[in-house]
């Protein structure tokens, strides 16, 4: 066993710090519209409801195609799959440069999350294609560690990117679309190299490493393959979409509104960058000792559902204060438990099922999720069109997180009385 666990270390190694590099350059073009907000919105004339619904209609089209990917990428390989998702990301992130309105402004973020859609649910898959259950909390809780490590380097960037409105004729918000859109396309041709589809097409192991990588997956499989449909009508699969749907609106409304909410702090566009990347430090860490902590007790359903919890008080305490550090710390905590959860919940779907069956249940939790990311936005946007500030969108988010925490452990229940 400790010879198998050096060979799955080694895999770690090898993978996840591309992995992660590619979901950084993702996470940064989904939500790089939060800080390109702090003067388009501005030179476009874009009111809250606008933009908040702007930045949201990149998940609906990013529910699109999430099942079809995924699938797609089961039965034929990650390369060519990620290849096309992430050059077709890349052109129309830039393209965002050239909104003129509100219409084009909604065409291309839509656009943008249809590009996007496979990307995240293929590579969850992809962990199950290497990893045993043992190992996926930690290493899907290192790589959704790029979430925060993305709002680390695209705060400072982007408050720099700003920085040069005037340059050639072009706004900053609009070199901003067109410096981070370009590394995704690069990437891309990286990605035939360096990804390869399975163990078996990894030329960095050998044959004995190979061997033991299937004997482990194989002797660690007590899930049948009970096909796609069946698996896809798991009514527990349903709950947990809406779980994730709640947590989602949560993760996604602070995310791409908290430039703005810190800017409103009466920070500068370069010091707002700065700022914002303070409660993505903090969570980063989080996560990967989380995951950890997951793997090592075996338990998901608890470790998913008490950041939840945390999350949803760090947000009601951050609305009933006017205090900007208190604030700040509240906003910080609740994207620290937002973000910690994300290993152990993920790693609970691919317990239903195998094979191409697992593919699509992972996909479909996170396409409902993904409506989550639509309606977080859009709901700040109106709460603070209606109120002035953000505590009611705060009090709304911490709800939607209570919510998501009482589905889970609803969803735990149910598959403890289903055990023999």
């Amino acid at each position: 066993m400790a010879e198998q666990d050096q060979v799955f270390a080694k895999c770690a190694w090898r993978l996840l710090p591309f992995m992660m590099l590619l979901y950084v350059v993702g996470f940064i073009d989904r939500s790089n519209v939060g800080f390109a907000a702090l003067t388009m919105n501005r030179d476009l004339g874009f009111s809250p409801p606008v933009f908040g619904f702007g930045a949201g209609i990149f998940f609906l089209g990013y529910l699109s195609f999430q099942i079809p990917a995924t699938v797609l990428l089961a039965r034929t390989g990650a390369r060519r799959v990620v290849f096309c998702i992430m050059v077709a990301w890349g052109l129309i992130s830039a393209a965002n440069a050239f909104v003129q309105g509100a219409q084009s402004f909604y065409l291309l973020r839509f656009l943008l999350g249809v590009a996007e859609a496979g990307f995240t649910p293929c590579m969850i898959f992809y962990i199950t294609l290497w990893f045993p259950p043992a190992w996926r909390g930690r290493v899907t809780a290192t790589f959704c560690g790029a979430i925060p490590l993305a709002g680390i380097i695209s705060g400072p960037l982007s408050g720099l990117i700003l920085g040069m409105d005037g340059t050639l004729g072009l706004h900053g918000w609009q070199w901003l679309f067109l410096i981070q859109g370009l590394p995704a396309v690069l990437l891309a041709f990286a990605v035939l190299k360096y990804l390869p589809d399975n163990p078996t097409h990894a030329d960095w192991l050998s044959a004995a490493e190979k061997d033991a990588i299937a004997a482990r997956l194989a002797g660690e499989v007590t899930l049948e393959d009970r096909g796609l449909w069946p698996t896809l009508r798991d009514p527990r699969l349903l709950l947990l979409g809406l779980a994730g749907f709640c947590s989602a609106c949560a993760l996604y409304g602070v995310t791409l509104w908290l430039p703005q909410i810190v800017q409103a702090m009466g920070f500068s566009n370069r010091a707002t960058g700065f700022v914002v990347a303070l409660p993505y430090i903090f969570s980063i860490g989080a996560m990967i000792v989380w995951g950890r902590l997951s793997d090592a007790s075996g338990e998901r359903i608890r470790h998913a559902a008490l950041t939840m919890v945390l999350a949803a008080a760090a947000f009601a305490g951050g609305s009933l204060t006017s205090n900007h550090m208190l604030v700040l710390l509240a906003l910080t905590l609740a994207m620290a438990g937002g973000l910690s959860g994300i290993g152990p919940f993920q790693s609970f779907l691919s317990s239903f099922s195998r094979g191409t069956a697992a593919a699509g249940g992972i996909a479909l939790v996170n396409t409902i999720a993904t409506l989550g990311g639509f309606f977080g936005p859009v709901l700040i946007g109106l709460l603070k069109a209606r109120t002035g500030n953000f505590a009611a969108g705060m009090a709304a988010l911490a709800l939607a997180q209570i919510v998501a925490a009482l589905l889970v452990l609803a969803v735990g229940r149910a598959t403890a009385a289903a055990r023999p």
